[in-house]
């Protein structure tokens, strides 16, 4: 029987944010140089070429950091199962053993509220972490008290992390007491689970508005900011990230919490991860390349890593099939 006694909370040594009351007078004077912003996001693909076996390790702590995710209409029990099974084994044990690595696991499963019961089934003694989206996703525009209930539902169903979306049209109005409000209903409902706010950031029109809308969840205590659902039209990109990330330096230089930074969307080139870990490393530091803090949203991003894994032992690339992601 799946209970949420089964859960595997994320392992973290950071108090969890709490969040603050809402600060509106900081919340309005934020705001976003989107061309110097540009500038900068456009010199960090050649900022940080990492080769041979210093590559190999940053593409290693890069599979630790990926939400292995399946958010699929015709998702099937077995599909999820056989996602489990590469969360749990991600690398084959031959190209581990070669490379002199010990044995790695994604930072977590991300799947809908239907896949929780199999994915807690195939994770058992694992460790492994389930997330799971709700409140509505992609669009949240659900009734609120069925949001609500659903973020219920998914923790008592054994989800550790929940990825719920924002309501847009409160960035888009202005309506900063609302999407506080929201956000700290949405926190409550959680409970021990952590939350990850998905902001969309591709709806919300400029990075100010990114901005802001980064400060109040983290003030309405959210444990991550997350950029998309992976269902808009355009997803995480290295300006949005640059924008959030400052709003997790400036919210732990003002609380002196740590909050989780969670890109999604698009990221599915090896070259891609290593730039995103660059870009935590010099704005954030060391610490937030842990998978406490840090994920990647994503589904092929995984075979490519293995891929170029083995091109690194190898001098080879081997075929995609030789990498099943399941």
């Amino acid at each position: 029987m799946t209970t949420a006694t089964q859960t595997h909370l994320p392992q973290t040594t950071e108090p969890r944010n709490d969040g603050m009351e809402l600060d509106m007078d900081w919340v309005m004077s934020v705001q976003a140089n989107t061309s110097a912003i540009e500038r900068r996001a456009a010199t960090l693909p050649g900022r940080r070429s990492v080769k041979k076996d210093y590559q190999a390790a940053w593409l290693a702590r890069a599979i630790t950091c990926i939400d292995l995710t399946t958010l699929s209409g015709d998702d099937t029990p077995g599909r999820v199962r056989r996602l489990c099974a590469k969360a749990r084994q991600p690398v084959r044990a031959d190209i581990l053993e070669q490379l002199g690595l010990p044995h790695l696991q994604t930072g977590a499963v991300c799947v809908y509220h239907d896949m929780i019961a199999t994915a807690v089934d195939a994770l058992q003694g694992s460790g492994i972490p389930i997330a799971a989206v709700s409140t509505g996703f992609p669009a949240g525009l659900s009734p609120f008290h069925l949001r609500v209930a659903e973020i219920e539902e998914s923790v008592k169903a054994g989800a550790a992390e929940i990825d719920i979306v924002i309501s847009r049209r409160h960035v888009l109005t202005g309506n900063w007491q609302a999407l506080y409000d929201e956000m700290r209903t949405f926190r409550a409902a959680c409970g021990d689970a952590h939350v990850k706010a998905i902001l969309a950031t591709g709806e919300l029109g400029t990075l100010r508005n990114v901005a802001r809308a980064s400060l109040i969840c983290m003030m309405a205590g959210a444990d991550f900011i997350k950029t998309s659902t992976g269902k808009e039209s355009v997803n995480a990109t290295l300006p949005v990230s640059l924008t959030m990330i400052r709003a997790i330096r400036a919210y732990h230089q003002r609380t002196g919490l740590r909050v989780g930074y969670k890109p999604a969307g698009g990221i599915s080139k090896a070259k891609d991860a290593i730039t995103y870990l660059a870009l935590m490393k010099d704005e954030l530091g060391n610490r937030w390349l842990e998978p406490d803090l840090f994920r990647f949203g994503a589904s092929s991003l995984l075979g490519d890593i293995e891929r170029q894994l083995e091109h690194h032992l190898t001098g080879a690339y081997s075929a995609a099939q030789r990498h099943p992601i399941g």
